[in-house]
């Protein structure tokens, strides 16, 4: 067990509750073990991010296909609109809570917290998303819409991810191990992603979800089933959420706790200035803002595509078949890079990994465009993207935790919250500025869900949202990664942070010992 810490700092009523035994880590280790790697990085954060992961796919197709949002006699631009408009609200939900992290100090680390209190809000969230009134003026649809869609991405689901994707960079000091948390970390997204929405979700159960009857969807039937699976998803993501709580560690912030330094709480102005001030921030930032917006414009897009541009393919069902066969084909590549990703990456570098790996992507997915009416091909050029893609998937939050090293040593202080915020910021926001776009270019094109086949605008532009977006973006973070060189600077400030350890501890009367991360 943890001995008491004399912590100067008086807690307030939340940071006492975590005192309770029942909701301590069941993690006693002072090293990452195998239980701490599977359950914490890998099983529950796929069980936790496959409800967002499908809601990418699909919710923009409930709205406009179930909904019919992309309606413009009765919604106007509402569909393009509200998502744009929105990551305002994301923007600013993820710096909030990013600023509550950073303080809040617990027995149960700074960010764990809040991944326990996003439990109750993601599934009244969930919930509340597919309840809007249906059969009621269009006025009182999109109210509901709004509030439903901003609670869900702007406060419920921050509140898991800010958190979430704090566990890297807060595990562990060990750069190998924090390397092997990264690629486990990211693996459990992919798969959620590629296996929940692109696979399983197609062809299980789209039939199900978008009924068709007479050729034509059944909007009645298909809104029943969406809320029976709305069901599904919330205990799904609950269950997820507690195992990747009760599995987590963050010895970094007991490293302070146990060392009885004091840290003072400081203003976001003063961790964005400091933040924003250097090269290597800007540019990990600018990475995940490009990978995570092209990304989500293709998986927005995924299913509209599989539905109206393969020759022969005119039912739910088929479409569901061929988006879970592309998935499936498409995430072979992925899965085997999990085990690939982190060896090639300390062969030649994180930064040489996805470099490299970006230039490849971008000649693969070019294949595609030599018959985008082709399964086959487009399958050939999305493998090939897929390939090259790898490091960018798996190790890319080892890179930005080896930022937030940078900036401690620098600056004496970690920039976890503010990082983090900006981090959720985009990976969140990503997914409604993403399908913004989707919805203004298909509403100005002209898309129907009604008819047989969409026109030539329409398809146009799902070969720009499908097979184009990536393409472009991979091609400028091909260029970003040349300066980005933080590697070089680890052993340093590493030994760096260690005196910054050492002169707070100084400074407050103690004696200094070096840091060792007790068992609980």
């Amino acid at each position: 067990m943890i001995n008491d810490i004399a912590n100067p700092r008086e807690q307030n009523r939340f940071e006492r509750f975590f005192e309770h035994e029942s909701i301590r880590t069941r993690i006693t280790s002072s090293t990452v073990k195998p239980p701490e790697m599977l359950l914490g990085y890998l099983v529950g954060p796929f069980c936790a991010i496959i409800s967002n992961a499908i809601f990418a796919s699909y919710l923009n197709r409930y709205y406009s296909d179930v909904l019919g949002w992309t309606n413009t006699a009765k919604f106007g631009g509402f569909s393009a609109a509200l998502p744009i408009v929105s990551v305002i609200a994301v923007v600013i939900g993820n710096l909030v809570i990013g600023h509550f992290i950073d303080n809040t100090r617990t027995r149960q680390g700074k960010a764990r917290p809040f991944m326990l209190l996003s439990t109750p809000f993601l599934v009244v969230a969930i919930v509340l998303l597919f309840l809007d009134p249906r059969n009621t003026s269009p006025l009182v649809q999109m109210t509901w819409i709004a509030i439903s869609y901003n609670l869900y991405y702007a406060i419920a689901y921050p509140l898991y991810y800010t958190s979430h994707s704090s566990m890297v960079g807060l595990s562990t000091r060990n750069t190998s191990q924090r390397g092997l948390l990264a690629t486990l970390s990211n693996a459990s997204n992919v798969a959620a992603t590629g296996i929940g929405a692109s696979i399983v979700v197609p062809i299980v159960l789209q039939s199900f979800l978008f009924v068709q009857t007479n050729g034509k969807i059944d909007v009645a039937k298909s809104y029943t089933h969406w809320r029976i699976f709305a069901i599904g998803l919330c205990v799904l993501t609950a269950l997820g959420i507690l195992c990747e709580y009760y599995f987590t560690r963050e010895r970094i912030t007991e490293e302070n706790m146990n060392l009885n330094i004091k840290e003072e709480k400081l203003p976001v102005s003063t961790q964005a200035k400091t933040c924003m001030s250097n090269s290597y921030w800007w540019i990990i930032i600018i990475y995940f803002f490009l990978f995570q917006l092209s990304g989500m414009i293709k998986n927005g897009s995924m299913s509209y595509y599989s539905r109206w541009m393969f020759s022969g393919i005119n039912t739910e069902a088929k479409a569901g078949a061929a988006m879970s066969a592309l998935g499936l084909i498409g995430g072979i590549p992925t899965a085997i890079g999990m085990l690939l990703a982190w060896p090639i990456a300390n062969k030649i570098g994180k930064r040489n990994a996805v470099g490299i790996g970006m230039v490849i992507a971008v000649i693969g997915g070019c294949v595609s465009f030599i018959n985008i009416h082709s399964f086959v091909v487009v399958c050939i050029g999305v493998v090939l993207k897929g390939i090259g893609s790898i490091p960018a998937m798996y190790v890319t939050l080892a890179l930005l935790s080896d930022v937030l090293d940078h900036l401690e040593a620098k600056n004496g202080f970690r920039s976890d919250g503010f990082t983090m915020s900006v981090y959720g910021a985009i990976m969140v926001g990503m997914a409604g500025l993403g399908n913004g776009i989707i919805n203004m270019l298909l509403t100005s094109a002209g898309y129907n869900p009604a008819l047989t086949a969409q026109n030539t605008g329409v398809q146009t532009v799902l070969v720009v949202c499908y097979l184009g977006a990536e393409l472009v973006c991979y091609t400028l973070i091909a260029v970003l990664m040349v300066p980005l060189n933080v590697e070089k600077h680890i052993e340093e400030d590493q030994a760096a942070i260690v005196e910054h350890q050492k002169q707070s501890v100084e400074e407050q009367g103690g004696t200094w010992a070096a840091p060792t991360t007790s068992q609980q």
